[in-house]
């Protein structure tokens, strides 16, 4: 199954920057990342949907469902009993996703109820896929 993450832009914040490229590494190619050009929350939701035509579209928002680590790794497992071969998880600008992409979500998925800030919530989504990861293949990492 190909993960697509898709965030707009690209991060200025160091930590941002080393985090993704710590859970990237972690991850070996199992999550693809694509980094879109910033614009209005018209456009970067134009080019969000556009990136991730025909796959299961996911999409981050604190107005979406709150699941635990464990609940990921299930559901990972999920989209591949039911062949879904392609999902993606949209991460949008500095003002979040605009009612075009929110529609357009298979799932909404909340980090927290909280409004992170779209770098910091990168990171936060890969370190999710790389323990749910863990949790599927039975690494150590996770500890309940």
């Amino acid at each position: 199954m190909k993960l697509l993450l898709l965030t707009i832009g690209k991060p200025k914040l160091g930590y941002a920057r080393d985090g993704m490229a710590e859970y990237l590494g972690r991850l070996r190619g199992a999550v693809e990342w694509t980094a879109l050009k910033n614009g209005s929350q018209v456009d970067e939701g134009e080019r969000l949907l556009a990136a991730s035509e025909g796959y299961f579209r996911i999409v981050l928002d604190e107005t979406g469902k709150s699941i635990t680590s464990r609940a990921l790794a299930d559901q990972w497992t999920q989209w591949e009993n039911r062949a879904l071969g392609k999902v993606a998880f949209l991460i949008g600008g500095a003002d979040g996703h605009g009612p075009a992409v929110k529609a357009k979500a298979d799932w909404t998925w909340s980090l927290s109820p909280l409004t992170l800030q779209h770098e910091l919530a990168a990171v936060v989504v890969l370190e999710q896929l790389y323990r749910a990861h863990t949790l599927r293949t039975g690494h150590p990492y996770h500890r309940d």
